[in-house]
């Protein structure tokens, strides 16, 4: 039943910062890592353990979320995915080694992907059936919003305070989010009680996506299949997943009911949000990456840098739900997200060695708003065609195929960055040679240059040596920062015919029956 006045509005909130908490936490490590590793000495392999434990507790527990909500109630998956997260978060801050600290990422991960789908059931249940378009742009705030400045709150936390204050700033607001969740949320009905598990499910389920998963995550840096683990993990994923889904599909009281991708819309909502999720996660990626390791720019600096996009996002968030109420179609709306998407990459691919702050000002609040054009359009059609229970699980198979989706994107574009720097550096480094006129121009300026500061002949040319060759490698990564751009773009670009298979519909409503 549908919430009125203040009620909604505590219930509103509560949903949002709980799937925030959990959203942010996907990123906010990220910059702590050498504090981490150097406080609890281990090396930089090893640590990233820490973000890729969290994200395959994660992406395991997503598609399992609606059916968890079913058997035990909403409101109780809800409220118990929340404690066991700041109680998690308290035990990472204050872990003693980076086993502990891992071991209690993934609890925490487990937990945190209970409260995304969740909430967002919670919000549509909250929500009369003519505003579910703003309820689910309020919901898309934390989900666009949350990868963006999780970076930039773990930064300021790590630079004046210390890293375990990254986990600990989530206990007050996670034990808050607890008590309005009992005192305001209202209980809902457990289904499927006395009915047996699907254990089976469970095991298959999380091998093939914790596999997949790992493999996205560690496949670069172990140099994909030349390394056995994650040959043997692809070959289990592959694997898991076939067996997943015949089990799914022929037990009678099954986790995850693929029968709802008998609806269009979900079944090409899927493929949409995979896509969203390459291009959100991937850009988050990419871009402070090019802006701290090629242009220079601090932490602090590149997280100012994305907070005006972030902002045009929050702002227009509410106006997108306004316009689906009015019944622009959301086929329209996502059309248009893609193609500003498109602008924005186009624009960065533009970018050169001598770009300063104010040149990034107006590609990423082209951004914000293509974001906020995406996210909420792209989620209603998902939805908008599923009914009662449906919408539980159907919101858990989105979130954890946006989820992959940025997986995907990170792989491919950290695959794409290692691979075309070699053969940039390669075409580039040809150049390199006596035989060269603007090569012996360059080098003889330098060494003069060298030379005039008091250095001597064979100094000054080993110095013009090493500035010459920091010179090839900058414009390597340049080139190949502008290739990541280029893919992500086109990707998107060729997505929008997908959309257009999604049914339209005058009055888009998402059901508000979500037992």
């Amino acid at each position: 039943m549908a919430e009125q006045g203040l009620r909604k509005w505590i219930i509103t909130i509560t949903v949002i910062t709980a799937a925030l908490l959990e959203l942010i936490d996907t990123t906010i490590v990220n910059v702590s890592m050498p504090q981490i590793q150097g406080n609890l000495g281990a090396t930089l392999e090893d640590v990233a353990w820490i973000t890729t434990g969290y994200a395959v507790a994660n992406v395991i527990i997503l598609p399992m979320s609606g059916w968890l909500g079913s058997r035990f109630g909403r409101k109780n998956y809800f409220l118990f995915s929340i404690i066991v997260f700041t109680i998690a978060s308290f035990l990472c801050g204050n872990a003693d080694n980076l086993n502990e600290l891992i071991l209690f990422r993934i609890l925490q991960g487990l937990a945190g992907g209970g409260l995304i789908s969740t909430s967002q059931a919670i919000l549509i249940e909250t929500w009369p059936k003519e505003d579910l378009g703003i309820a689910t742009a309020l919901f898309g705030l934390g989900a666009v919003v949350g990868p963006t400045v999780g970076p930039t709150i773990g930064g300021y936390i790590t630079d004046h305070f210390s890293w375990p204050w990254i986990f600990y700033v989530n206990i007050p607001v996670g034990a808050l989010a607890a008590y309005f969740t009992i005192t305001y949320i209202r209980e809902t009905p457990k289904e499927n009680q006395g009915q047996p598990v699907d254990w089976w499910g469970i095991a298959l389920l999380a091998i093939a996506v914790g596999s997949l998963q790992t493999v996205l995550e560690k496949g670069e840096s172990e140099d994909w299949f030349a390394t056995p683990y994650i040959t043997a993990l692809a070959v289990s994923s592959v694997l898991g997943l076939l067996f997943f889904i015949w089990r799914e599909m022929t037990t009678d009281h099954p986790i995850v009911n693929f029968k709802i991708l008998r609806h269009r819309s979900f079944a090409v909502g899927m493929f949409t949000s995979f896509i969203l999720g390459f291009g959100l996660y991937g850009s988050v990626f990419i871009f402070p990456i090019f802006c701290q390791q090629l242009l220079g720019f601090t932490a602090q600096q590149t997280g100012e840098l994305m907070f005006p996009g972030g902002l045009v996002t929050i702002v227009l968030m509410p106006f997108i739900g306004m316009m689906l109420k009015k019944k622009i179609p959301a086929q329209f709306m996502a059309t248009g997200g893609m193609l500003l998407f498109f602008v924005f990459l186009n624009m960065l691919s533009n970018s050169s060695l001598s770009s300063g702050t104010n040149e990034f000002m107006w590609p990423l609040i082209i951004r914000g708003a293509g974001m906020a054009l995406l996210f909420v359009p792209l989620t209603t059609l998902a939805l908008q065609d599923l009914k009662g229970h449906e919408i539980g699980q159907g919101s858990g198979l989105n979130n954890m195929m946006r989820q992959l989706g940025g997986s995907f994107g990170i792989a491919a574009l950290t695959t794409l960055l290692h691979i075309r720097q070699g053969v940039h550096r390669s075409t580039l480094i040809e150049h390199v040679n006596v035989y060269n006129p603007a090569f012996n121009e360059r080098f003889n300026m330098i060494v003069k240059s060298f030379m005039a500061k008091g250095y001597s002949l064979l100094d000054a040319q080993q110095g013009a040596l090493k500035a010459i060759e920091g010179a090839v490698m900058k414009q390597t990564m340049l080139l190949t920062y502008t290739e990541a751009y280029w893919l992500v773009g086109i990707i998107m670009l060729c997505s929008i015919p997908m959309i257009f298979l999604q049914k339209f519909k005058k009055n888009v409503q998402i059901p508000v029956d979500v037992h």
